[in-house]
């Protein structure tokens, strides 16, 4: 039996170029506002069998705002950055370019201490894998934009760096259609 798998990507906490690796900040105002203007398309959601979200605050709240009341999952975390952790992409550039550089090229490296991406790709790839029970249908799951594209590249077993060339934009939504080691992306009319 196939299970319905949505992923909707968090509400923003802060302009893109203040973004943070490993964030835990809440919605900020320009999140909060886009959400209400999206909501009527998420609510629906809510009609899944099992509700989750990553244990963030943004995750949470969007959840929470779209009336999902979802469970913390903490598979769906995003990917331990280490001590990079707190710093946004341009720091760390500034600080360490040879570090990020080979983060990026390599999905095994973990020059800041935390997770490799191949690891974290892998993690989400199990969450999605683990089968719940039979007479589950639909899943909806609000997680931070980075979970939302390791699914992505693990579903469709694509090659690891297919990650750094998938935009997830928050309030977006991908559904996947399957099972364990078998996944479907379904595009919906209006997706």
């Amino acid at each position: 039996m196939s299970v319905r798998v949505t992923l909707v990507a968090a509400a923003r906490s802060s302009d893109l170029y203040d973004e943070r690796f490993d964030d835990d900040r809440p919605l900020d105002r320009v999140g909060w506002h886009e959400m209400q203007l999206v909501a009527h398309a998420l609510v629906p959601l809510a009609a899944a069998d099992l509700r989750y979200c990553s244990p963030t605050l943004r995750s949470r709240a969007t959840g929470d705002a779209l009336g999902f009341a979802p469970i913390a999952q903490p598979a769906l975390r995003d990917c331990d950055m280490g001590r990079w952790r707190g710093f946004t992409l341009a720091e760390v550039a500034a600080r360490e370019p040879a570090a990020l550089d080979a983060w990026v090229a390599d999905p095994r490296s973990s020059p800041h201490g935390g997770e490799p991406l191949l690891a974290f790709i892998s993690r989400i790839g199990g969450w999605l894998d683990t089968r719940p029970a039979d007479d589950i249908r639909a899943i909806v799951a609000v997680a931070e934009p980075a979970v939302v594209r390791a699914a992505l590249v693990y579903a469709l077993k694509a090659p690891p760096r297919t990650y750094w060339y998938v935009d997830v934009h928050p309030l977006s939504t991908i559904t996947l259609m399957g099972g364990p080691g078998r996944w479907n992306l379904l595009l919906d009319p209006g997706s």
